[in-house]
């Protein structure tokens, strides 16, 4: 028989209930990062009503310090969100309202004789800044669009042979209209690769409309942003940003990952699938929708959450399926569903 009057069993039964704790506690303390980031979404909130998908994108773009491409009708409050987001973290901010008439050196800078000087001086255009509200992306031409290629991927400018590094962090957040086609050009794709997501904003429900029209007649402010306080440092949102790399990610996720995008390569109703950089694009998602829901692990539903925005803007409809009225978020949802969840 056992010697229950054994102490070393007691003692090797503590250890091992401290071990099991251990294995259930979190890894990462991401407390500071969740309160931080719901004190963004009040300020937020004391303009915009509903939208709550496009700013949890917004905010898990901006952990993943990616770029977004916003697309919905006009008045659907894209730009106002946009400088209500930038307003809440104490960082530089610059709008560029894109134009048909734009040209690349009145986004990037150009140099300028000096007299004083007698020489060259570079006078950086409106890019040098960390969060970068880009108007209506469509209205410029591709010579314009290209002079964001370098800054977007690389995130560093190069001009007259001098190598520009932007400053973090660094993001770009454009819009376009869907609907209006006149005076505007299609974005080429390796410009829209660069974009981290794709997000459709959609009309508001009842509820949301009548909310909105009391908040209007109910405010006296002029500009819509004033009020709104910095809540998020530029060293804090880096740290943030470092902590949501360290999210664990398991060995078959990674693999249902790369199914989802082998999937879009062979898919009969797509033309074009997505590139191994929308499977690391989709990993980087994954782990800021973890932290958005507080926790140091990805699951698949933050996968399958993440998949539309990274996804729609990476792949092609077939013309024939697009014809047909299928669209690229359908044709994602049935690949999606295809797929076995890894448990």
């Amino acid at each position: 028989m056992e010697n229950l009057d054994n102490p070393n069993i007691e003692n090797q039964t503590s250890i091992n209930l401290n071990k099991s704790e251990d294995q259930f506690q979190s890894r990462i303390d991401m407390i500071e990062l969740r309160a931080s980031l719901d004190k963004v979404k009040a300020e937020i909130g004391k303009v915009i009503v509903g939208q709550e998908s496009m700013i949890e994108h917004l905010l898990a773009a901006l952990l993943s310090n990616g770029h977004v491409l916003i697309e919905g009708v006009p008045g659907v409050a894209k730009t106002i969100t946009a400088k209500l987001l930038a307003k809440t973290i104490d960082v530089g901010f610059s709008r560029i309202q894109f134009t048909p008439d734009l040209m690349p050196s009145d986004i990037l800078g150009t140099s300028v004789f000096s007299v004083k000087n007698s020489e060259f001086e570079f006078k950086k255009g409106p890019v040098f800044s960390n969060f970068i509200l880009i108007d209506e992306i469509n209205r410029s031409p591709a010579k314009t669009q290209s002079a964001l290629f370098e800054v977007m991927e690389e995130r560093q400018i190069t001009m007259d042979g001098t190598r520009y590094i932007m400053e973090d962090p660094f993001l770009v957040i454009a819009t376009q209209n869907p609907i209006e086609h006149e005076g505007t050009y299609r974005l080429p794709e390796a410009q829209l690769d660069r974009f981290l997501f794709k997000i459709n904003v959609g009309y508001p429900n009842l509820q949301q409309e009548i909310a909105i029209i009391k908040n209007q007649h109910e405010s006296k402010k002029e500009d819509k942003t004033e009020g709104i306080n910095h809540v998020i440092t530029a060293e804090q949102l880096k740290n943030y940003q470092h902590l949501v790399k360290e999210i664990v990610v398991e060995t078959q996720l990674m693999e249902y990952i790369a199914k989802i995008i082998i999937n879009t390569r062979e898919n009969q109703f797509l033309y074009l699938g997505a590139s191994p950089r929308a499977s690391l694009a989709l990993l980087t998602a994954s782990k800021a929708f973890a932290a958005l829901r507080g926790r140091d692990f990805v699951t698949p539903e933050d996968i399958k959450e993440a998949s539309y925005a990274v996804l729609r803007h990476r792949v092609i409809v077939s013309p024939e399926r697009e014809m047909e009225g299928l669209t690229a978020d359908e044709i994602i949802r049935q690949i999606l569903e295809g797929i076995e969840i890894p448990r």
